[in-house]
């Protein structure tokens, strides 16, 4: 795959991407979500309460690069479902990566500091793509871009700890016990969360529904 050329700086606000103050503490938990479920909601409301986040957006993605989409759903529905289960008030569902010229979260990324200089952005993600987060392109870019806030997920603790991105990081790492200075912090900093799990996923949803 060819990647485009970012957006100019001129393009960047007209990007319907949702509002932030300066100085605003920001989750943006991106995914697929093929389908959500109540996995990610959990991930979401941890997120909220355990870094003292102001929002938290559910950045719904054109599609994962790094999977097969011959299964995936039109992203209209995916949204409309995403919001099913983003109930909080501080919970926002967005889409602005499709007007991206990039589907890579480091360009997502350098998007967001380009066009909200000032806000407090934290990347959440579940704990299974903290175990395949090498395979990400650029992903030494994400971590010196942004904190990094990893949600356990059922069956994946040992594997996300002891996954390549998670050895190179070790010296980065941030206790839990600190975890609500994360959004203040410089990258590269993360933190591995605990929290009641949900065994629910978007492959054996789809699996399921299959049937």
């Amino acid at each position: 795959m060819v990647q485009k050329k970012p957006p100019t700086r001129s393009s960047i606000f007209e990007i319907p991407a949702p509002p932030a103050r300066p100085l605003q503490r920001i989750g943006v938990m991106g995914g697929s979500f093929n389908p959500p479920h109540d996995g990610h909601r959990i991930v979401a409301a941890t997120a909220l309460r355990r870094l003292n986040l102001d929002r938290l957006w559910w950045l719904v993605s054109p599609g994962n690069p790094l999977k097969n989409q011959d299964d995936l759903a039109p992203l209209d529905e995916r949204i409309k479902v995403a919001k099913q289960f983003a109930t909080d008030p501080r919970m926002e569902i967005t889409a602005f990566e499709q007007k991206l010229d990039s589907p890579y979260t480091a360009s997502t990324l350098a998007f967001l500091k380009e066009r909200y200089p000032r806000a407090l952005f934290v990347w959440v993600m579940g704990a299974d793509n903290l175990a395949s987060f090498h395979k990400w392109r650029n992903w030494h870019d994400i971590v010196s871009t942004l904190p990094i806030a990893v949600i356990d997920r059922p069956g994946w603790h040992l594997k996300a700890l002891a996954s390549p991105a998670a050895r190179t990081m070790a010296g980065d790492r941030v206790p839990e016990t600190h975890a609500g200075a994360l959004p203040m912090m410089k990258p590269p900093a993360w933190t591995f969360l605990t929290t009641r799990l949900s065994r629910l996923s978007s492959s054996s949803l789809r699996q399921e529904n299959q049937r």
